[in-house]
């Protein structure tokens, strides 16, 4: 099991958009998970906040190989991929940002990470 997380900055009056994705994914879940299944992605999270005065957001994931989900999204015909391809050109600030180095991983329950 591989895990990664990001944290995205945003640009600058992204903040309806961001709302809007958030709520496209939430009204989507079955399209989403179903993506999430093919890319072997067993856990995906999504948090917003603002750090003096930019926002941001932060994904996290664990997948049984990033590359292999990379793979997938890539060649993937499921809208809720294209929507979100569409949202990150939308909202994101290209370079601005940085992957998260893993400290610490606990699972209370291996049966299910």
């Amino acid at each position: 099991m591989q895990i990664f997380s990001e944290l995205i900055e945003l640009k600058p009056g992204s903040s309806t958009r961001v709302e809007e994705w958030a709520e496209h994914v939430r009204t989507h879940r079955a399209l989403a998970e179903e993506t999430l299944k093919a890319e072997g992605v067993t856990v995906e999270s999504w948090f917003s906040f603002s750090i003096e005065g930019k926002d941001y957001v932060l994904c996290y994931m664990r997948a049984e190989s990033l590359e292999e989900a990379q793979r997938v999204v890539a060649q993937s015909q499921n809208p809720i991929d294209a929507y979100h391809q569409q949202f990150k050109i939308d909202t994101w600030v290209r370079g601005g940002g940085a992957v998260g180095e893993l400290l610490v991983d606990l699972v209370g329950d291996r049966s299910n990470p």
